[in-house]
């Protein structure tokens, strides 16, 4: 078993997309329409589903924006230098609402940023992301 795409809600399909793929980097893998239910699917990621895990973004028509539910926490996002990723982030004209450094009472570099809907994105340094997060 493994894990194949984590979904999120949005409130406006094109501004996510471009968040995800011009901002973060990822691929449009596939996108559909289903008109029965109204509702539009993109998927997104750095490679393949059938290679690693990938996240769906769901537009329901006529809904632009979602509560953000108290259980909700982020997806992580491992990256080289975390530094030069969060300042393309703020240069592309998103929100880094944590800065780069230590995670507390540990040594692992992470940052955080905000998609256009308000879901947190944590980046954390590859070379932190292997020792395991708290360390």
């Amino acid at each position: 078993m493994r894990i194949l795409h984590t979904m999120l809600r949005v409130g406006d399909l094109d501004r996510s997309i471009k968040f995800y793929c011009d901002i973060l980097g990822m691929r449009l893998l596939r996108t559909s329409e289903n008109p029965e239910y109204k509702y539009s699917l993109a998927f997104v990621g750095y490679e393949d589903e059938d290679k690693t895990a990938v996240i769906e973004l769901t537009y329901n028509w006529g809904v632009s924006e979602y509560e953000m539910g108290g259980a909700y926490g982020h997806i992580a996002i491992g990256v080289e230098d975390i530094y030069a990723v969060c300042e393309s982030v703020k240069a592309a004209g998103a929100k880094v609402t944590r800065e780069p450094g230590p995670v507390k009472g540990g040594t692992t570099v992470i940052a955080f940023v905000e998609d256009p809907d308000g879901y947190k994105i944590e980046f954390i340094e590859n070379k932190s992301a292997k020792a395991a997060l708290g360390n």
